[in-house]
């Protein structure tokens, strides 16, 4: 007789972390500890829990997903938790995690809603009740937005502290140590006519750094010149959640109906002076049609990246002695800040990587495509050869049709065994083994149904993106190599290292070419040599 203790292992969760409900999750550990320990023949593994977090998704439930882990590493035999609801509000998540588990040979007893997924019906009242769980959470999420919209009327402020307001009890209280940054911010744009660039840099010169920044930029600046709230007006609902499971935010952009007060709250800039910067804002934005002009402006734009801190290289033009124009290119933080170093916060700002002629990178160009165009035929050979074993790979793997029947004829043989039931041919106790086994091999197949569906996708994307190379590469091997046209049609990015080392990755290859360069000579005669080069992968 086997005397082996069952492992077992409970899960609690609250939605909120106030006192009442911390206190709700307490009891529930404590019921689950004692509930296990005096259960004959039950050993406690752990009470795993999570707290303040909603039941909808289960990315963020650390207890939740620390629990499913070790079950299915085999340290626990069975898993209680009280109603489907603590379990997640998810349909799909419930379903698709029991699964697993039971997949592992772990069970799951929801203890209120009387459920244990290792009974023949099991699954399909667990479907019924995580359908009921789901709508509740759907319910309960369109009521408290409602409940929201009807405070944001009243005039109730949902939202965190911001420059020169701090918000408490739903209310904007003015903070008087930040008001003379906001005005200066205003001033120096709309009466002195500078640049948000600008007013960056002045702001930190002048040592007015509130603690919620660490450090100013041009977003952070246009970001306070179009709040509305300086002007002492509220608008609410700028953004809003598209899905109740997932409570991803997204920028309201009129899908939702904002909510606009005017005069709502005490105003650290008068209303004047508000109209004029948002005039002033107008008239310095961009048309869209100026915008596409920018955009297109170089080959290269938006293409150019630093490999030591990862952000934009930008462009930087400067008119010589003789008349001519020197293009070139620098990393937007040591543009903005020059050298790396630590600001007053600790934090890291500027960059060390060294700028760039135009002139290189465009040599740098014309040899790749002259290095595909000579290797066209090889590299096509190689991508020919990689889509053959795909397909031949894919030939082997289990077929997805087959299991799809096998699923099929198993689910005749259970609605079978349920009529014999019922015509008293066998027993309950005889229905109940007999669905357990096919309910075995059913999840057996669909997680090799899952398998083949996944290589499939995978395969069938991998060889699209091989056919779409070889037809990049045959419109490639005609082209001029040595035209900006071609640069931009061709290029997917670039990554500027130190020692002037720069990786090019082509639209066309699904490699990237790593040139280390010498660049030499007057700005007006600038020469580049390719010393070396070598393929790398992503």
């Amino acid at each position: 007789m086997n005397n082996q203790k069952i492992r077992v292992a409970a899960y609690a969760r609250v939605s909120t972390d106030k006192e009442d409900q911390s206190n709700s999750l307490t009891s529930q550990r404590t019921y689950f500890s004692d509930y296990i320990t005096n259960h004959d023949g039950w050993i406690l593994k752990e009470v795993y829990y999570d707290e303040g977090i909603s039941g909808t998704q289960t990315k963020k439930r650390f207890g939740f997903n620390r629990m499913v882990q070790d079950a299915l590493n085999g340290e626990i035999d069975l898993i209680i938790t009280k109603e489907v609801a603590r379990f997640a509000r998810n349909t799909v998540d419930t379903l698709s995690y029991t699964r697993q588990l039971k997949a592992a040979g772990v069970g799951v007893i929801f203890t209120i809603d009387n459920i244990d997924t290792r009974d023949a019906d099991g699954e399909l009242r667990l479907t019924i009740m995580a359908s009921i769980a789901q709508e509740e959470s759907r319910k309960t999420s369109e009521r408290v937005k409602w409940g929201q919209k009807r405070q944001m009327e009243k005039g109730v402020v949902f939202g965190r502290d911001l420059l020169g307001y701090t918000v408490k009890n739903g209310k904007l209280y003015i903070n008087e140590e930040e008001v003379p940054v906001v005005r200066a911010i205003f001033y120096k744009y709309t009466i002195e006519g500078k640049g948000t660039h600008v007013i960056a840099r002045e702001l930190i010169e002048e040592g007015m750094r509130p603690k919620r920044i660490s450090l100013w930029s041009n977003t952070v600046i246009l970001r306070v010149l179009r709040n509305e709230k300086y002007v002492g007006d509220l608008l609410q609902k700028k953004t809003y959640t598209p899905d109740y499971l997932t409570h991803a935010k997204k920028y309201n952009r009129g899908e939702e109906e904002t909510v606009y007060l005017e005069n709502h709250h005490e105003a650290i800039i008068d209303r004047n002076l508000w109209n004029r910067t948002q005039e002033e804002l107008k008239r310095r934005s961009p048309s869209d049609e100026q915008k596409s002009k920018h955009s297109n402006r170089y080959w290269c734009s938006g293409k150019l990246f630093c490999a030591e801190c990862g952000r934009h290289y930008v462009s930087r033009t400067k008119k010589l002695k003789g008349g001519n124009i020197y293009k070139g290119w620098r990393c937007y933080a040591a543009a903005n800040h020059g050298t790396l170093k630590k600001d007053g916060d600790g934090n890291d700002i500027g960059c060390d990587n060294a700028s760039i002629n135009d002139r290189s990178l465009q040599t740098c160009m014309n040899y790749c495509i002259s290095l595909v165009q000579g290797e066209g035929d090889s590299l096509k050979k190689e991508i020919l050869d990689e889509i053959a074993k795909l397909r031949k790979k894919s030939s082997k793997k289990p077929d997805a049709k087959k299991i799809q029947k096998k699923i099929e004829n198993l689910e005749l043989k259970k609605r079978k065994a349920i009529d014999l039931m019922l015509d008293g041919l066998i027993s309950k106790e005889d229905l109940q083994s007999q669905t357990g086994w096919y309910n075995e091999e059913i999840e057996k197949l669909n997680l090799q149904l899952t398998d083949a569906f996944q290589q499939n996708n995978e395969e069938s994307g991998q060889i699209n993106d091989m056919e779409k190379y070889i037809k990049a590469l045959d419109e490639i091997m005609g082209m001029d190599s040595d035209s900006e046209l071609v640069y931009k049609e061709v290029l997917d990015h670039m990554d500027i290292h130190k020692g002037n080392i720069v990786d090019v990755w082509l639209k066309c290859i699904p490699v990237g070419i790593r040139l280390k360069i010498k660049a030499s000579g007057k700005r007006e005669y600038f020469k580049t040599e390719i010393l070396e080069t070598q393929f790398i992968e992503k």
